[in-house]
């Protein structure tokens, strides 16, 4: 596991998202089984917190847009900012359907419907950001979620008001199809990953990126699928579990997305103006971790100096010492032959017989 382009390629805005909703999903599920009494108020607060991150990294990206006019001429700079206002947006018409929803909570009103009116907005408006995303190749988790939830969004709504009597494993058809096809690509990416390791053209670090990447999606579809069955079975009563230990495979999911968002790449550079990688931007406010990030050391080199040890240790009576034990740069280099003693015992030591460097001709110029 490559820790550098790990950290470099650590994507912020996905693990505050999947962090805060495992600690949402957690306190939720203690909520539904009355283990604690707190106020729905509180049980948001996870939410509350990652729209709040959000609220005030666009304000000040924006501000920094609006006074420094000449970072607008950069490259990709205008479709950075816009991506930025765009996922504020949906940020805040995402809100209001939370707050809606913890109003009902708390009042326990059936008043369904109009709580989900935002979520169908947003479906709407998502399909339009989708086209945007892909034509300016951006990633788009999020729209893509609510474009193609929005009939899952009214059969909960329906079903919450009592509108339709269904059983959940009904209502919950447009996600059993959305499964299908995640499990479909999950399958994908598994082979993939498996004749990539067995193909010798490709890299061994490309290897490790695919097979670590199919591992983390097969890591959350699987669990997730999991938690939707015993959901449904409990809602249905089909079953008695508390929601606590339902709620156990989505927290693995959630995990597993948080893992992923390590290597997921493609922060947008104006959350809170920073315009740059957020990595860069740490060792930039942090000095003092650039000292431990650029400390690096070799596995291999110490193994074959401590073998070499061993062997200098078990043959003391051999004349000079191994260049491997006293340069670990010479343990680099093709085997060495050692030469026969001299003539006579008496003789001197055996002679080392170093590889000769050989430079490979580039270019040999013939006389006219």
């Amino acid at each position: 596991m490559n820790l550098k382009n790990m950290f470099q390629d650590f994507n912020p805005s996905k693990f505050v998202v999947f962090s805060s909703l495992l600690v949402f999903c957690l306190l939720f599920s203690l909520r539904l089984d009355e283990t604690v009494d707190w106020s729905y108020w509180f049980i948001f607060l996870p939410i509350w917190i990652w729209k709040l991150l959000v609220f005030a990294g666009a304000m000040r990206g924006t501000a920094v847009w609006f006074r420094n006019p000449q970072y607008r001429t950069e490259t990709d700079s205008a479709s950075q900012f816009t991506a930025m206002i765009l996922t504020w947006a949906e940020h805040m018409v995402l809100l209001t359907f939370e707050i809606l929803a913890v109003f009902n909570l708390e009042t326990q009103r059936r008043g369904w419907i109009v709580a989900f009116i935002p979520l169908f907005v947003l479906s709407v408006f998502c399909i339009g950001t989708c086209v945007w995303s892909v034509k300016h190749r951006r990633s788009c988790e999020l729209e893509l979620f609510c474009a193609a939830n929005i009939l899952q969004f009214i059969f909960l709504a329906l079903k919450l008001d009592d509108v339709i009597s269904w059983r959940w494993v009904i209502v919950l058809i447009p996600v059993w199809v959305v499964m299908c096809i995640a499990l479909i690509a999950v399958l994908y990416a598994v082979v993939l990953a498996i004749i990539l390791v067995r193909s010798p053209d490709v890299l061994s670090e490309q290897r490790r990126g695919n097979v670590s990447t199919a591992m983390g999606y097969m890591f959350f579809v699987v669990p997730l699928l999991v938690f939707e069955i015993l959901l449904v079975n409990r809602l249905d009563h089909v079953n008695d579990f508390n929601f606590s230990f339902v709620v156990i495979p989505l927290l693995i999911s959630l995990a597993s997305l948080m893992c992923l968002a390590f290597g997921a790449k493609g922060g947008n550079f104006w959350w809170f103006g920073i315009r740059k990688d957020f990595c860069q931007f740490v060792l930039g406010a942090c000095p003092c971790l650039q000292e431990y990030g650029n400390i690096s050391y070799s596995i291999q080199c110490d193994d074959q100096e401590t073998v070499a040890e061993q062997q200098a240790s078990s043959n003391p009576g051999e004349g000079a010492p191994s260049p491997s034990s006293s340069t670990p740069y010479i343990s680099e280099l093709p085997d060495f032959k050692v030469g026969k003693l001299g003539a006579g015992k008496a003789g001197g030591h055996g002679q080392l017989e170093l590889p000769k460097v050989v430079v490979p001709v580039l270019t040999i110029d013939m006389p006219d």
